[in-house]
């Protein structure tokens, strides 16, 4: 709980708790990143398959530091539930602070925990990435596996990146 008010402050202040409807059309920002009429981030994928950078990178990122719970593509697992069906009616700001603040579930004898990420630049770096990529998924617009391609990586992602995860000397 001693990270959830810091982390929700810091949420509002870049504007990423914002109340979610069902997701409209992408619209790309000069950073390359596709918001919803919400303003939440979402996915952008050509008749190709080819993806932008931000839901490539969820992609990468997703792979890197979740599914060895949550299974390859979202799928889930005999350990945790798959998000490609939990995105399909968790809100962007219940993703975020429930990585963030992790959640319990100690119904019926069982101990399901996921941990508290909100201090792993691994993951909160590109949470906006790894929520992009989950949409995608949990709306059967991007299959299983490495998408087909990708947008090129915009300066505003690796000014980003460089931002949270310290520059590279």
């Amino acid at each position: 709980m001693r990270i959830a008010v810091p982390l929700f402050a810091l949420c509002a202040v870049l504007g990423l708790c914002a109340a979610k409807a069902e997701p409209l059309p992408a619209a790309p920002n000069a950073d390359g990143k596709y918001s919803d009429a919400n303003g939440d981030p979402t996915y952008n994928i050509d008749k190709d398959g080819k993806t932008d950078w931000y839901t490539y990178s969820g992609f990468l990122r997703y792979h890197s530091e979740c599914h060895v719970c949550h299974g390859p593509d979202g799928m889930g697992s005999t350990y945790a539930p798959a998000l490609k069906d939990t995105l399909k009616t968790m809100s962007y700001t219940d993703f975020v602070a429930t990585v963030a603040q992790g959640r319990k579930n100690l119904e019926n004898g069982q101990e399901k925990v996921m941990p508290e990420l909100g201090l792993n630049k691994n993951v909160m770096c590109y949470i906006d990435d790894i929520y992009t990529y989950l949409k995608a998924r949990s709306a059967n617009a991007l299959d299983r596996g490495r998408p087909a391609g990708h947008e090129p990586k915009p300066k505003a992602w690796q000014d980003a990146q460089d931002g949270c995860m310290g520059a590279p000397s």
